[in-house]
C-alpha cells in the first residue's frame, strides 16, 4: 500500500463519514419529532432525553472522524 492509496482511502473515509453526519443532522432538524419518538421506543429512554443523547453521540462521532480520518488525510497531503 503506497501513500497515494492511503491518502485516497482517508479522503473517501472522511467524505463518507461527513455525509453520514449530514444525514443525521437532516433527520434531527427536519424530522425531529418522529426521529425522537423512534429512538425513544428503540432505547427505552424518555423522549426529553433522546435529543441530548443523539447530540452527544454526534459530537463524539464528529471528534472520531476528525481524529481518525481527517487528520491522517491532511498529514498525508502535507508529507506527500
Amino acid at each position: 500500500m503506497n501513500v497515494e492509496m492511503l491518502r485516497a482511502f482517508f479522503g473517501w473515509c472522511t467524505l463518507l463519514n461527513w455525509a453520514a453526519m449530514l444525514v443525521a443532522v437532516f433527520f434531527m432538524t427536519i424530522a425531529r419529532g418522529i426521529t425522537i419518538r423512534i429512538h425513544s421506543k428503540m432505547w427505552g429512554v424518555a423522549e426529553e432525553d433522546v435529543a441530548r443523547y443523539i447530540y452527544v453521540m454526534m459530537m463524539w462521532y464528529k471528534t472520531a472522524v476528525i481524529l481518525f480520518c481527517l487528520v491522517p488525510y491532511l498529514v498525508l497531503r502535507i508529507i506527500a
